[in-house]
Formats: C-alpha cells, sequence, structure tokens
C-alpha cells in the first residue's frame, strides 16, 4: 500500500479479483461438499431417509482403495484421493496471502477445522460419507497450497509480486470453477 494505507488502482483490482475469486471458491467447496449429493430443498426435508457413512479409523479408505482388486474402485479411488487433495490447496494458499499470520502451523489449524466442519455436517444431514481420511487429504491439499505460496514468496522475495501472481492464477482458474458449477451443472 502507498500513501500511508491507501490502495493504487492495481492494488484495488487485485483485491476485487482475489476476494471474488475466493468468494466463488468457498460457494464450490459448499456446492461440493453439500450439495453435489443432495438438492438445498432435499437437504432441509425433514422426511428424508439419511444415509450415514463414517470412518473414524486413519488411512482405512485408503487402504481399501490401494489393496481393492476392482479397476472401478481403483478408479473412483484416484479421483476421490486426488479430488480431497486438489480442492483444499486454493484455501491453503488463500489463508498464507490473506492471514497476517503466516505461519503453517495456524494455517493447517485452519484447514484441518473446515474440513472437520464439512465432514461433520456431511455426518450430521447423511451427505456422502464423513470420513477421517477425507480430513487427512484435505489437509495435504490445504499444506500443498501453504508451500506453494511459500515457494512464490521464495522465488519472487516480495509479497506484492505474489499476491499479483495468486491474483493472476486465481483470474484463470474462475473460470474454470464457473464451468464447473454452472456448465457442468452440479445439483443445486
Amino acid at each position: 500500500m502507498k500513501n500511508g494505507g491507501i490502495m493504487n488502482k492495481r492494488e484495488r483490482i487485485e483485491t476485487v479479483i482475489l476476494y471474488g475469486v475466493f468468494i466463488c471458491y468457498i460457494i464450490f467447496l459448499f456446492k461440493i461438499f453439500i450439495l453435489s449429493r443432495v438438492s438445498l430443498v432435499d437437504l432441509l426435508n425433514s422426511q428424508r431417509t439419511l444415509q450415514r457413512s463414517i470412518n473414524l479409523i486413519p488411512f482405512y479408505s485408503i487402504k481399501e482403495y490401494i489393496f481393492s482388486n476392482s479397476a472401478t474402485i481403483r478408479s473412483f479411488a484416484f479421483a476421490n484421493v486426488g479430488g480431497n487433495i486438489e480442492i483444499f490447496i486454493p484455501l491453503g494458499t488463500y489463508l498464507s496471502l490473506f492471514k497476517t499470520d503466516k505461519r503453517v502451523i495456524t494455517n493447517l489449524l485452519y484447514i484441518f477445522l473446515v474440513s472437520l466442519f464439512i465432514e461433520t455436517i456431511q455426518g450430521l444431514f447423511g451427505i456422502g460419507a464423513s470420513d477421517i481420511d477425507d480430513i487427512i487429504l484435505n489437509c495435504l491439499g490445504g499444506f500443498i497450497g501453504i508451500l506453494g505460496y511459500k515457494f512464490l514468496l521464495f522465488i519472487l522475495r516480495d509479497y506484492k509480486k505474489v499476491r499479483t501472481a495468486i491474483t493472476i492464477l486465481s483470474a484463470i482458474g474462475l473460470p474454470v470453477l464457473l464451468n464447473i458449477l454452472f456448465v457442468v451443472k452440479l445439483r443445486l
């Protein structure tokens, strides 16, 4: 910021883009984890049959995927494991960028709490499966995002350049995110 905290035009545009994409990302998480298997109307329907699946044994699901003889299960496993990692990479990056406390452990705690919240909601509302392995994989994805931020900071050696780079990556990623949300038409 210049002149005692006044942002220039480029910084204001970056801020709008970053927070706009971050809001879209949060909506995307909600849609993927909460509304991908049940509509909002069905979610609030008290007569809906709940189908709960809960795994509290770390690495149990991952082990089942690895040792399965079924090509279908292995294919699902790859998408599930990869997806749970990939979907939380942006959260680690954005937390590192937005928060003044840049400690890895603090940001990992936030990522853990977000993931735990999502898995708890899925379990309480009977949406998909609540799985400790998902929390582990989400935290791994968030950690990769944090490392990506740290790597950019190491390479570019300037917070403003990192912010600009993440803004550009966010602007590129937004159409992909919107495509997944609206063109693919996950259930609302």
